[in-house]
């Protein structure tokens, strides 16, 4: 077989892991694979982008961050109506130019979305769910958001020191547009006092009864966890202007220092972790569950199980149809999930 491979939306750590992971197990078994440049959109271009990927190109990606075949968020053939029918056809005339019997599509949400698209109108296609914000259906665990939380436990823990030295609140604003895994998962492992995610709307007041609460009890500093997306009870999520005057989400955190400052007269400082969640080098988690992942992939391949998609359950990779699932929306945290008890019952306040 010639199996294909792209990687679509956000960079993460794993994607390299899951890329040689995909290039091994089909060489090995004596099948030719190319990556497809800059997700799909290598192949919305005449001629399409692309490159043939030998052993010497994968052997020591395993560890790096980010994709060798790199990402963006415009290989979208269906973006434009009017230009839509031109482009699937300039898609499916491209990789059947390639000589594609398959094409690998490791991506979020959007690019999930994409690929049940491109499979409908006729793209062999299995999807790899990959994304830091651990949002995509049907899967316990997407690629990168294992990484991503440790990333954050390390920060709440490097803040807890320099907030507890000179009395103050820390903040630390995450990303999680609609879904507050990062926050959850990662203030949890690193023992913030106080997390707030999309899927519950924070009071302020409450949060400062908190904060004092622990200052009664001689504890006169804290750390705060707050996801990009999370917001107060009744108002919408906080965006702000990027350098090129895009409208991006964000501001959450400079927005809540403020009003922590006025209710509780204690010193407050925000940091914004930002991009920093997602580069460098895997963990060690992210590179086996990619690893798995793209063993998988090739796998389903080879048995020609098109129209699939990935997903974590249990302690299993399952193949999944793309119909029935809902690709395109986000997974939230259920507020019955035992990550919220269990942060609720040990003391960290959820703004509720």
């Amino acid at each position: 077989m010639k199996i294909g491979i792209c990687t679509g939306g956000g960079d993460c750590p794993g994607l390299n892991a899951a890329i040689k992971a995909i290039v091994a197990s089909s060489i090995q078994q004596g099948h030719e694979v190319i990556g497809i440049r800059d997700s799909l959109t290598g192949l919305l271009e005449s001629p399409p982008r692309y490159q043939t990927l030998l052993w010497n190109h994968v052997d020591d990606i395993l560890t790096r961050g980010g994709t060798i075949l790199g990402t963006d968020n415009s290989g979208n053939p269906y973006s434009d109506p009017t230009k839509r029918d031109q482009r699937i056809k300039t898609t499916l005339e491209n990789a059947k130019l390639l000589g594609l019997d398959v094409l690998i599509v490791i991506g979020g949400e959007g690019t999930q979305a994409i690929a049940a698209l491109l499979s409908d109108a006729g793209l062999p296609v299995i999807g790899v769910p990959k994304t830091i914000d651990n949002d995509l259906p049907a899967t316990d665990k997407t690629i990168g958001f294992d990484s991503a939380v440790d990333i954050v436990r390390e920060s709440v823990e490097r803040l807890q020191s320099t907030a507890e030295s000179h009395d103050r609140i820390m903040i630390l604003e995450v990303m999680g547009r609609d879904s507050g895994y990062i926050a959850l998962h990662g203030g949890l492992a690193g023992g913030a006092n106080v997390i707030l995610i999309p899927e519950i709307q924070f009071e302020v007041s409450k949060i400062a009864a908190a904060i004092d609460l622990r200052k009664k009890r001689g504890i006169h500093y804290s750390v705060v966890v707050v996801a990009e997306g999370a917001c107060g009870k009744g108002e919408s999520p906080f965006y702000m202007k990027s350098a090129d005057q895009k409208e991006v989400l964000g501001g959450v955190g400079n927005q809540l220092a403020k009003t922590l400052h006025k209710a509780t007269g204690m010193e407050t400082r925000v940091t914004v972790l930002g991009h920093v969640q997602r580069g460098g080098s895997p963990s060690a988690n992210d590179r086996i569950l990619a690893t798995r992942f793209g063993v998988k992939a090739v796998e389903e391949a080879l048995k020609q199980n098109f129209g699939t998609y990935l997903a974590l359950q249990g302690s299993s990779i399952v193949a999944l149809s793309y119909k029935g699932l809902k690709m395109g929306e986000r997974k939230q945290i259920s507020l019955q999930d035992d990550h919220i008890t269990s942060a609720e019952r040990i003391g960290i306040h959820l703004g509720r």
